[in-house]
């Protein structure tokens, strides 16, 4: 599979492909029209407890992709709408997070490509 990730504050490209928004939340002063999406799949974030348990701290990393691959083996629906769009072409995976190494998006990634079969 094509996963790529990026900030939603980056500028979009054409080669990003298929633009996925992985946030429960629309990332603070991104317009629609800045942000080209092409989905937003809130569905697939962490739940608004996960996400506030975790708050970004890296010292918590370990423990957030547990529980948060714990609830995307729940979440059907959206996973397998993700994967099509994956094994189709480029999927680019869009989050607002600042930090580029500790968020849902890296989680996320590495659990599509744990389920890519």
């Amino acid at each position: 599979m094509n996963i790529h990730l990026k900030r939603a504050y980056a500028a979009p490209e054409a080669g990003d492909g298929f633009r996925v928004l992985v946030d429960r939340l629309w990332p603070r002063g991104v317009s629609k029209d800045e942000a080209r999406v092409d989905l937003w799949l809130k569905e697939i974030a962490p739940s608004t407890e996960l996400r506030k348990w975790f708050g970004h701290d890296p010292a918590k990393w370990t423990e957030f992709r547990k529980r948060y691959f714990a609830e995307l083996d729940h979440a059907a629906e959206p996973m397998a709408l993700l994967l099509q769009h994956a094994r189709r072409g480029k999927v680019t995976l869009v989050y607002g997070a600042k930090d580029e190494t500790h968020n849902q998006a890296v989680a996320l990634a590495d659990y599509l490509a744990r389920h890519a079969s």
